[in-house]
């Protein structure tokens, strides 16, 4: 049986150009706000910079990711798919991480917004991931827009987790 024949990726080229240097500044970004919180007094805020603060840079590291794999010369439906979907359960893992420390953690107590942003939409946008991974196969073009529309879910889940991250962190610091 023949694979599917993929559009070409180098349609993409731009977008993921944008995307994944947004994704690596970013990331960079972070490694500030976690300056930032070596400077307070906040021993006890550990498990919640874990809960609320890491998985941001997961996420940037998730779409730099994704650029990656949607440059690579040659990438066959195949190799897409295994790369997107294994990207997609990485990321599912995750998400039950978040929960979990979530969950564990006493300092801070999560309203529904953080419940959404934390955990929800990105276990939507990886579940998504492994979505798109199984419909390369099917109907090639719609799940590469699919993948598109992940990675900036994912990009502003991380911009406004990060945001929400350096906001709590200088609040406290006093």
């Amino acid at each position: 049986m023949l694979e599917p024949a993929l559009p070409p990726l180098s349609e993409w080229e731009n977008f993921y150009v944008i995307t994944g240097s947004s994704a690596a500044a970013l990331t960079g970004l972070m490694f500030v706000v976690v300056a930032l919180r070596t400077d307070a007094k906040l021993e006890e805020a550990e498990s919640g910079v874990r809960a609320f603060g890491s998985p941001n840079v997961v996420h940037f590291c998730a779409v730099l990711l994704l650029a990656s794999i949607l440059s690579i010369p040659s990438q066959t439906t195949w190799s897409l798919a295994l790369c997107v979907s294994a990207t997609g359960i990485a990321g599912l893992v995750l998400s039950g991480w978040v929960l979990l420390q979530a969950r564990r953690q006493h300092i801070y107590e999560p309203v529904l917004s953080d419940w959404i942003w934390h955990v929800v939409l990105p276990l939507v946008a990886y579940a998504a991931l492994v979505g798109a991974a199984v419909a390369l196969y099917h109907r090639p073009a719609p799940a590469l827009d699919l993948v598109a529309a992940v990675s900036l879910l994912l990009l502003f889940i991380g911009i406004h987790n990060a945001w929400d991250s350096a906001v709590w962190i200088a609040a406290r610091r006093v």
